[in-house]
């Protein structure tokens, strides 16, 4: 006559992780003096959580023999859910250290447009193969705009041009550019090599909407020299002023890689200005270190000590 298999009374579950290892360790030792040794528990204390987890279950796991422990068939099938549950646990851990490390999270950073199309391209490449694991939001504003996020608390991190002066936030140093002359092949202008800024000031400027930085500094030093600021169109880009320019309807004035990149043709004309103010400098801003995750701090430290080989082509 077969035996029948013995099923105990079954109680609601709840036990823990480490009653969970210690299954796991009695079916790779055979023995719960072993075991217990291995995830440091008296003999007596293991031999108590393994017989309230079959209690549990309803089901016996082991056969007690007199040469060890050996898992039943309803033991082998619960060895395999133990084990997922603690390689889960791991990968818990793993994820936990890595978001405290500053390896893992989602970083928001606002940027100008004179920042994103010369320099963050390689510094996020690089801060991407440093740091997989971190996803940047970026979203794109003119200074002004960069400036409102940070202080709103939209974004972790403004990069912005250095004349909107001090936004009350923690800020470092992050690149440097110069702004050139972008004309029309045919513009009176052309011809000359170098321009300074009462040169040009008396011509029609494509100028960037409200907010940019570029449109502020030329309003603000036409105002110095006592010059009138003639900028009848205001355009949200430099692909916008670069259109524009190529129909002779203004000239512009953007960053030199820009030029480069976006007025390289013969029908354009691209000259260096004279004056400090043609030199700019960009800031990283950012929230509060305590209001910051570790992530957005490890990609302040990425950024600043970053300088970009893209700043200032030939």
């Amino acid at each position: 006559m077969k035996s029948r298999p013995v099923v105990l009374a079954p109680l609601r579950l709840h036990f823990d992780l480490t009653t969970v290892r210690l299954f796991i360790a009695i079916a790779e030792t055979g023995s719960v003096t072993r075991a217990a040794e291995r995830i440091c528990l008296a003999p007596a204390a293991a031999s108590r959580r393994m017989k309230e987890l079959e209690a549990q279950f309803g089901i016996v796991l082991f056969q007690r023999r007199p040469h060890g422990m050996a898992l039943t068939d309803a033991g082998m099938a619960l060895l395999a859910h133990a084990r997922v549950r603690t390689h889960a646990v791991a990968r818990m851990h793993d994820d936990a250290q890595a978001f405290r490390r500053g390896d893992r999270g989602v970083v928001r950073i606002a940027a100008c447009t004179s920042v994103v199309l010369q320099f963050l391209p390689l510094d996020l490449r690089r801060c991407q193969t440093d740091f997989p694991g971190i996803n940047i939001d970026l979203q794109e504003l003119n200074s002004g705009g960069v400036i409102q996020a940070v202080s709103r608390g939209v974004a972790d991190i403004g990069l912005y041009e250095s004349t909107l002066g001090a936004v009350g936030l923690p800020s470092l140093p992050y690149n440097e550019d110069r702004l050139v002359l972008v004309m029309h092949r045919d513009h009176p202008l052309a011809e000359r090599k170098r321009v300074r800024l009462e040169d040009f000031l008396g011509y029609e400027v494509i100028g960037l909407g409200e907010g940019s930085a570029i449109s502020s500094t030329l309003a603000r030093m036409a105002a110095e020299v006592n010059y009138a600021l003639h900028m009848p169109i205001r355009v949200r880009s430099f692909e916008s002023m670069t259109a524009m320019i190529a129909e002779g309807i203004g000239i512009g004035v953007m960053p030199k890689a820009v030029a480069r990149a976006f007025a390289a043709g013969r029908r354009f004309c691209r000259l260096d200005i004279d004056g400090d103010w043609a030199a700019r400098r960009f800031v990283l801003c950012h929230q509060p270190a305590l209001a910051m995750s570790s992530a957005a701090l490890t990609v302040v430290q990425a950024l600043s000590g970053v300088i970009s080989q893209t700043a200032n082509p030939v």
